[in-house]
């Protein structure tokens, strides 16, 4: 564990920075360079313990747009109650490898949905939320993840910023106390997770009040995006890896994903510069 303690602090640092600039994302950064080092299994209850309190300090800071929007999260948090426990029954019973397989394979579309700024409204938000919301607590018990698809649903229901921070805050604050529930009863919290906190905490505790004073500085829009570039890269190499570790594909072959993922985010990005006069902010996790 100490092996990888130092990279672990580093990564936790630069998440909680982003976290704290944007109100999100924490696990967003964390998980795809974590899973290059640790196992599902080991990261997902130490960062679910962190974003309890992570989610509980964003539902605070926009408690006051939280009366406008919680009737309308309702049905997505309703939906997680069958997801998460499904989600926890994953982490404890597939293969390591293949669950982080799985993991990178379902995030890259959600982060390149993302890059590519979509946009498609939600008429029926009761009835869509609580499907969503059961493939949100699956998503998130077995990742830890699931700003991508709740960013990108969220971001289409014409919410103000606060709106949109509150609304997330508390579907990923009743998300990560059901996760942890879950995770305590199927007796995941074992020592070796445990013993993670001391090499995650310090890098929260630093990051989140950076962030949040850097923020000021940044174009939050631009910071965001080339956030999701870096998710992108790093997903595209994780699969890359354990492609060519589990023999699905072998020889330089195992890199082609890798290389199509970073041609098509840097069209992407070329796309999102090159209309930089147009632009319209906007909010995702």
């Amino acid at each position: 564990m100490s092996t990888h303690g130092a990279a672990l602090v580093g990564i936790t640092l630069a998440a909680a920075f982003v976290n704290g600039a944007l109100g999100y994302g924490f696990s967003s950064m964390t998980v795809p360079l974590a899973l290059l080092l640790l196992s599902n299994r080991a990261l997902n209850p130490a960062l679910v313990s962190i974003e309890v309190a992570l989610n509980a300090y964003v539902l605070w800071a926009n408690r006051s747009a939280l009366p406008r929007v919680w009737r309308r999260v309702l049905p997505l948090a309703i939906g997680l109650l069958p997801g998460v426990p499904l989600g926890t029954l994953v982490v404890a019973s597939v293969s390591p490898d293949w669950l982080k397989l799985a993991t990178y394979v379902v995030l890259l579309p959600l982060i390149l949905v993302q890059a590519a700024g979509y946009r498609r409204p939600i008429r029926a938000e009761r009835s869509a939320g609580l499907v969503l919301g059961g493939g949100l607590g699956v998503l998130y018990a077995v990742t830890t993840i699931s700003g991508p698809p709740l960013a990108v649903a969220l971001n289409n229901q014409g919410l103000s910023k606060d709106e949109f921070r509150a609304a997330l805050g508390l579907v990923r604050l009743a998300e990560s106390m059901l996760t942890a529930i879950a995770y305590l009863a199927a007796g995941l919290f074992v020592r070796e997770s445990l013993g993670l906190l001391p090499w995650i905490l310090p890098g929260v505790l630093v990051g989140v009040p950076l962030g949040a004073a850097a923020i000021h500085r940044l174009h939050a829009e631009t910071f965001r995006r080339v956030c999701i570039s870096f998710d992108a890269w790093i997903v595209s190499f994780g699969v890359s890896t354990l492609l060519r570790n589990l023999h699905v594909v072998d020889g330089s072959a195992t890199f082609g994903v890798m290389a199509v993922v970073i041609a098509v985010d840097t069209w992407l990005l070329y796309r999102y510069f090159s209309r930089a006069p147009a632009r319209v902010v906007t909010h995702a996790a």
